[in-house]
């Protein structure tokens, strides 16, 4: 599934909030923290910049998808 080359930081942090669990815990400059605890506990930092570069966008949904225990493809369906 090829990625959304116009996803801003704020619908991605929206969605993860949402529909995967993470929880707002701080921010630093532009970058949001956010944190989730199951099925693992997860910390995560997602710039808040509008769009995301692909390479930051494919390295957060990776790293969501191998502490979610889901595909990326999963991940991309609820943006």
């Amino acid at each position: 599934m090829k990625l959304p080359r116009d996803l801003s930081g704020e619908d991605l942090i929206r969605a993860l909030c949402r529909d995967w669990g993470y929880a707002h815990v701080h921010q630093v400059g532009s970058h949001v923290i956010l944190q989730t605890a199951v099925p693992s506990p997860h910390r995560l930092s997602v710039p808040n910049h509008s769009p995301l570069r692909i390479g930051t966008l494919n390295a957060i949904l990776r790293a969501v998808a191998q502490a979610k225990r889901v595909t990326k493809e999963d991940i991309l369906q609820s943006l």
